[in-house]
């Protein structure tokens, strides 16, 4: 069957080959004056006959500069960039990413040029799926080219969600300066559609990146900006917050983890939830303090004084 497909494939390039010769001689002739009324090149028929499971080495390239060029001269630019994008998912079965998304991206070029810029962030999304498990990197890029696209035509919740990719991307990839300023305009995006519970989430994965960094002072004002939000005041989310930069400010590990362990913490997005359980108290040394047993007596087996009792009942920091 497979063998069969390959035949069928070469022979429509033979013909698509045929018809760009066609269609080149027919511009001369229109240029010429020289083209018969009603002249016209048959109707190139597509060469789909390469998609299919076969061995990779077996399949010749398809002739992509040719089919570009005769697209591209009849001015079928959305075809043309259709006919690159699957050259690419071809280049993705032969396992060849990079050359994959080269070609991807060269038809989101298209895309936007044939003024379709909504196909052109879909291209850039299913890219950064195909790349994301071997380079986060350029999975960050394509997916804020995606997002960029999705703004520029005021699509904010398509545009936000592909940002939240590139977030969690960049905190896997432990660029957390980066990824607070993804955060940001992600928060922005949903406050201007007005969908405030997903900026409150947002506000809290903003703290623990910031935490993480070592920034007391940048956690605790996304906080209080949060308070101007409708309904974050007195949350869930900002109570957990509150209580959180409270333990941290005190090096109160007890605290820090009840909050950093609790459901609402523990089951956010998994990069997220990650920085939460290893959230750590500055000078804490990594451990959670555990209570301790009041002493019962001293070297000696007498009891210690009651005032004593109560000032360290819990046990020493």
């Amino acid at each position: 069957m497979a063998a069969q497909k390959i035949n069928e494939a070469h022979e429509h390039i033979a013909k698509a080959e045929k018809c760009c010769m066609l269609q080149e001689r027919q511009t001369v002739r229109a240029s010429e004056g020289r083209l018969p009324k009603g002249g016209r090149v048959p109707h190139r028929k597509q060469d789909v006959s390469f998609f299919v499971p076969v061995s990779p080495p077996r399949v010749r390239e398809p002739p992509l500069p040719m089919t570009f060029n005769f697209l591209n001269s009849s001015r079928r630019l959305f075809h043309a960039a259709k006919a690159i994008e699957q050259a690419g998912m071809m280049m993705k079965e032969q396992k060849k990413m990079p050359e994959a998304i080269q070609y991807i991206e060269k038809a989101c070029m298209m895309y936007m040029e044939n003024g379709t810029p909504d196909t052109a962030a879909m291209a850039l999304d299913r890219a950064g799926k195909l790349i994301e498990p071997i380079n986060l990197d350029k999975a960050v890029d394509l997916y804020q080219k995606a997002a960029g696209v999705f703004e520029n035509e005021d699509r904010l919740r398509q545009a936000a969600e592909l940002l939240g990719k590139a977030s969690r991307l960049l905190v896997r990839l432990k660029r957390l300066d980066d990824a607070a300023v993804s955060l940001q305009k992600e928060k922005n995006m949903y406050k201007e559609i007005e969908n405030y519970p997903m900026c409150f989430k947002k506000t809290t994965a903003q703290v623990l990146i910031h935490l993480h960094r070592a920034d007391f002072v940048a956690a605790d004002k996304c906080v209080r900006e949060s308070y101007s939000l409708p309904g974050y005041s007195g949350s869930e989310d900002c109570v957990a917050m509150e209580t959180l930069l409270q333990g941290y400010d005190e090096q109160d590990e007890d605290q820090v983890y009840r909050v950093c362990n609790s459901p609402l913490l523990k089951y956010m997005d998994n990069d997220y939830a990650k920085l939460s359980i290893s959230l750590r108290v500055p000078g804490g040394g990594g451990k959670k303090k555990k209570a301790a047993a009041a002493p019962q007596g001293g070297a000696s087996g007498a009891p210690a004084p009651a005032d004593e009792d109560d000032d360290y009942e819990g046990g020493l920091c």
